[in-house]
């Protein structure tokens, strides 16, 4: 990814987690479940093992948020998506985050802003079906 910039590394916040967890002073292994579930269903896997349960069960979500996306906004892209959406986005930031699907770990691990830097409108709304009035017409 060649626009990526502002990149935020957040390995130091996750290594106080692990200890906090290790402690047992806060439970980390709480993900949501819609996060366990886009895990499974969308998640990248990874070859480093899971901090906590040291199973290899540990895979890669990137999110891509921003204003230039519309209705796009907040959706999961893989790598090759990204890479495509640089030139066509002026800019928006993704947020890389861990998760085990054996025992729930999850973690933000880091943020970047990709984009070409041009400034365009968001795209032209599509209706879906999960628009309310969508059934109507």
């Amino acid at each position: 990814m060649k626009s990526k910039r502002s990149f935020i590394d957040y390995s130091l916040d996750k290594r106080a987690t692990l200890m906090a967890l290790f402690r047992g002073v806060v439970d980390a292994c709480d993900a949501d479940p819609y996060l366990m579930r886009a895990a499974k269903w969308h998640g990248e896997k990874v070859s480093r093992n899971c901090p906590v349960c040291k199973k290899n069960e540990l895979v890669e979500l990137r999110y891509a948020f921003g204003e230039q996306l519309g209705q796009y906004s907040g959706r999961i892209k893989n790598e090759k998506e990204l890479t495509e959406m640089e030139s066509e986005f002026g800019e928006f930031r993704v947020y890389l985050v861990e998760v085990c699907r054996g025992c729930s770990w999850n973690h933000l691990c880091a943020s970047f802003i990709l984009g070409d830097g041009h400034e365009r409108k968001a795209p032209r709304k599509v209706r879906t079906l999960e628009d309310e009035d969508y059934a109507t017409r």
